[in-house]
């Protein structure tokens, strides 16, 4: 006879990976502990592991493994860091024809020509403004170096509501990072697969 057992809602349950985001531009994307995105050299640097979380059909949420911050992607293009998980941290998963992996926002296209708007790097490994990135372009164009297979808790847009009355703010547009954040909790929301 088996038992069945309810999961309680801070349990993992969604199976992601630990990976580095390596451009076709030369760089590794990376996020500061101040929540700054860029690109960097250094591949062993701990600042450029994230957590791909599966958030829907071929959708994840991009998590920082050291700042705990989701890459998200506001109206205007600019990409900035939030420490709650929202609609804006949603990206769109997509193999190209040349096998490299692009991440659009869910949210937000060209009006006129519905075009997506893409997470990428420039040359410098500057981020550049999602709706200046075109999918056929290096810039736009990503190879996850999976690290491991964790199970995650499933981000919540529940518990959006009850952190936002916390602290009130709004992403900065130019410098692109989340301002005026109170300290985060660091909280081990990955636990190891037994294998």
């Amino acid at each position: 006879m088996m038992e069945s057992k309810e999961k309680t809602p801070s349990e993992p349950q969604l199976k992601g990976i630990v990976t580095r985001l390596f451009s076709e531009q030369g760089f590794f994307l990376q996020m500061l502990p101040d929540g700054t995105i860029s690109g960097c050299k250094d591949e062993n640097s701990d600042h450029t592991l994230f957590n791909l979380i599966p958030v829907g059909l071929r959708v994840v949420a991009i998590q920082g493994v050291k700042a705990g911050l989701y890459v998200a992607m506001n109206a205007e293009g600019f990409l900035y860091t939030s420490d709650v998980f929202t609609p804006e941290c949603k990206f769109k998963e997509s193999v190209f024809e040349n096998y490299y992996v692009i991440y659009s926002s869910t949210l937000y296209r060209q009006h006129e020509s519905g075009r997506a708007w893409f997470l990428g790097l420039n040359k410098e490994g500057i981020i550049m403004k999602g709706n200046r990135v075109k999918k056929t372009k290096p810039c736009s164009h990503f190879v996850p170096r999976p690290i491991e297979v964790c199970m995650y808790k499933e981000p919540s847009l529940h518990e959006l509501e009850e952190k936002l009355l916390k602290s009130s703010r709004s992403p900065t547009l130019r410098s692109g990072r989340s301002l005026g954040r109170a300290p985060r909790q660091v909280d081990s929301s990955t636990e190891r697969e037994a294998s």
